[in-house]
Order: C-alpha cells, then structure tokens, then sequence
C-alpha cells in the first residue's frame, strides 16, 4: 500500500447528543468524556457477557494475540459511541449512529446483545444498509 500511495480509509461512527454531533473512530480518546466512556465501554462489556454475548475476533486480522483482539474490537468506533449516548442519556433513549463503513460481525453481535440487556432501540445506518436493533435481534435478519 506504501508503495502505490494508497491509504485505508478510518472508520467513524457519528452520533447526536446533548444537541450536537460527536464524532468518534476506533480507539478514540480524544473526546472529552473519554474516561466516562471507557468506564461505560467495561460496564457494557460485563452486562453482555454475563448476557451470553462472546467476542466474534475472526474478522481481526492484526497479527496479535486473541486478547488483544478483543480489545481492539471492544473499542471499535460504533461500540464507542453507544456507551456516550448511554452515558449522557435516559435508559430506554433510542441510539442513532451513522457509520462509514459496514458494522463488522462482532459489533453486529454486541449491538444486539446490548439492546437485549439494556432493553432500548440502537439504529446504525452502515455503508450498506439501516440496521435496527431491539429485544436482541436485528431488522437485517443476521444478513449484514
């Protein structure tokens, strides 16, 4: 890629709160509530797991360890922006994202374990299509 002067395109996820837009892309601590977020990021995290949710990694592919690789997806840009709005909003608020690129399969999974076990509504409008999680399913039928 070097060599032919190509460059990969980052993945962000949009999101309105509080009256404005945050912007966040993977392993973003940029924002001003970063610290918030990533506390919300391992309370999410536990909720899901003990949920049934299991990280998805195969889609990885860094040559780096299987727990790396669940890290990396845990702060994928998607992941991020729930666990702001989660934060600042009520429980039960509708969560909007707008993504550049496609919800990888793990984010899909979690996305949908997390409406389960927070019991509210998550809309991402990827790449390719709207995706609108509630009660732990998907308006895509798993077809992402």
């Amino acid at each position: 890629m070097v060599e032919q002067n190509t460059n990969k395109v980052a993945g962000w996820s949009l999101v309105e709160a509080q009256g404005r837009v945050h912007q966040f892309v993977a392993g973003d601590r940029e924002h001003e509530c970063s610290l918030e977020i990533y506390k919300m990021l391992e309370t999410i995290g536990t909720r899901i797991a003990e949920g049934g949710y299991s990280p998805k990694i195969s889609s990885v592919l860094h040559d780096i360890g299987e727990e790396e690789k669940e890290n990396v997806v845990k702060e994928h840009s998607e992941r991020l922006a729930i666990a702001y709005v989660v934060l600042v909003t009520k429980v039960g608020d509708c969560i909007r994202i707008v993504k550049n690129l496609r919800v990888c399969e793990d984010c899909h999974e979690a996305s949908k374990m997390i409406s389960k076990v927070f019991d509210g509504e998550i809309i991402v409008r990827d790449y390719s299509r709207f995706h609108h999680f509630k009660e732990g399913k998907c308006s895509c039928l798993d077809y992402w």
